[in-house]
């Protein structure tokens, strides 16, 4: 059995990766920033968010001790952060300044390696963050990339298809295994544990991709011969693209994300599908598991985290824990526990004025306004009525603490002001930073931007679509004012 723990809603664009380190959770985006949160309560941590790119955040992950945060992005830089004070330790730029789409660190904390759109990985010393090669991996973009439990090789993937073995020290090519996914790998995962017989050692990896695939694969080598790749089991539960996969600590398990909203767990060593979780209004982009605790982090294009935990995993000393997490936490703003029933409303997936009395009630326990239910269930307060609701309909409800009526109406207004940015319509937002346009241009892909925006990326010596992958015939930028004049319109009509 699997149960929802809560829900962390403060992304304020699709979340592109989770990770767990033995006691925080981190979470990128598309908002170009990285939110922290404390795995005792959820609650996120002060210095969160974490700003400091360009562009939006592909990835994000810790070092096997939880003492740094790394994140990549479209700006072409890895930023390590310290997982203590959330400073940032180091910036380290791609040699070609091409965007970084995923990034890993070795088991051992020794290596820090980046896939970049031009098809290059940047391998960098962790410890003195200085550049040890830079070499062309792929004709496609290095979307994955994983160490292997030993540290010693790391796999690429790319939008080709192809896994490719490599080795750490001289990163020469190990083995190649082509078109493993038609239409391109999303994501791959090694298990932590290797299995040693003799002289042959065996490790297992997971990929999927845009196939709608997930693969388990047995990696492995005997004294002498060369590195091969056997395929174990095809999962295919899903219906749609799979766009991430991780195992459990222990090896046992495999998830995967996938664009038609689910997240499908797997026994990894039989290969059959245990549970499907269905609680994301879109594409479920990312999966993580914790290390030291039962919990599942999924993230999605619906701006949501949600964390949950496989009950039938936890252990009689587990539950104390646990118990006493929930109590903890039953005041949290962006926390609301094993809820069943019908889903929380969710500043993206419902207007505000189209809640029912039930949404009202819980969006009050979400934002620590417990103390209202009462009075919102006795008068029928639904999201029409919220709406409305002002300083003089607040006191009439009698609501008469003063501190306790600003406090309302302050997050009434932050509601207000979250949706209706929320409302504008996608093809209104620039594809690089996900903002509102203001001059928008077409260029020679077909595809609209923010000219400062493309402009930017073009000078940056990107010559390929920001949205393809493919290489721009031309520069040129062509204004696009059909398209300027619907965003005038929408904005005057807000």
């Amino acid at each position: 059995m699997v149960s929802l723990m809560c829900t962390l809603r403060q992304h304020t664009d699709e979340v592109s990766c989770c990770a767990f380190s033995p006691s925080l959770l981190a979470t990128s985006s598309g908002d170009k920033t990285l939110r922290v949160y404390n795995t005792a309560d959820f609650s996120e941590l002060p210095f969160s968010p974490l700003s400091g790119h360009g562009y939006g955040v592909h990835c994000c992950c810790f070092s096997l001790c939880g003492s740094y945060l790394l994140s990549c992005s479209t700006d072409g830089s890895v930023i390590v952060w310290s997982s203590r004070t959330g400073e940032v330790s180091a910036v380290l730029q791609h040699p070609g300044r091409s965007p970084l789409r995923v990034c890993a660190v070795a088991p051992d904390s020794s290596h820090l390696l980046a896939g970049a759109c031009d098809g290059t990985v940047a391998l960098w010393d962790f410890s003195s963050k200085t550049l040890r090669r830079c070499s062309a991996a792929s004709e496609a973009s290095v979307v994955a990339c994983c160490f292997s439990p030993c540290g010693q090789m790391f796999v690429t993937g790319c939008t080709h298809g192809d896994l490719k073995l490599w080795d750490v020290m001289d990163m020469n090519l190990l083995h190649a295994e082509k078109d493993t996914h038609d239409l391109g790998v999303t994501c791959c995962s090694f298990a932590q544990q290797l299995k040693v017989d003799g002289c042959c050692v065996e490790f297992r990896l997971a990929s999927c991709g845009q196939d709608s695939l997930l693969k388990i694969w047995i990696v492995s080598q005997s004294e002498g011969a060369a590195f091969t790749m056997k395929l174990l089991h095809t999962l295919t539960s899903q219906s749609a693209p799979v766009l991430s996969c991780a195992f459990s600590t222990d090896g046992e398990r495999v998830i995967s994300g996938s664009v038609d909203k689910s997240v499908a767990i797997y026994d990894a060593n039989l290969g059959t599908l245990l549970h499907t979780l269905k609680h994301h209004d879109r594409y479920v982009t990312a999966v993580a598991l914790s290390p030291t605790m039962p919990w599942i982090a999924t993230g999605s294009m619906d701006r949501t985290v949600n964390v949950w935990r496989m009950v039938d995993e936890i252990n009689s000393s587990d539950v104390g824990s646990l118990e006493g997490m929930k109590a903890s936490t039953s005041s949290l703003p962006v926390v609301c526990l094993f809820f069943s029933g019908r889903k929380l409303p969710g500043h993206s997936r419902l207007l505000f004025t189209d809640w029912s009395e039930e949404d009202v009630q819980t969006w009050l326990c979400e934002e620590g306004l417990q103390e209202l239910i009462s009075i919102f269930r006795g008068n029928n307060i639904d999201g029409p009525e919220l709406n409305k609701l002002n300083k003089e309909t607040a006191a009439e409800l009698g609501i008469d603490s003063l501190g306790l009526r600003g406090r309302l109406l302050r997050k009434i207004e932050a509601l207000k002001a979250e949706q209706s940015g929320s409302e504008a319509p996608d093809e209104f937002l620039c594809p690089i930073t996900r903002e509102l346009m203001k001059d928008p241009v077409i260029a020679s892909d077909g595809y609209s931007y923010e000219r400062e925006s493309i402009e930017s990326w073009l000078r940056g010596r990107n010559k390929t679509s920001p949205m393809t992958n493919l290489p721009l015939q031309t520069s040129l930028l062509t204004p696009n004012r059909s398209l300027k004049m619907a965003i005038t319109r929408w904005k005057s009509s807000q």
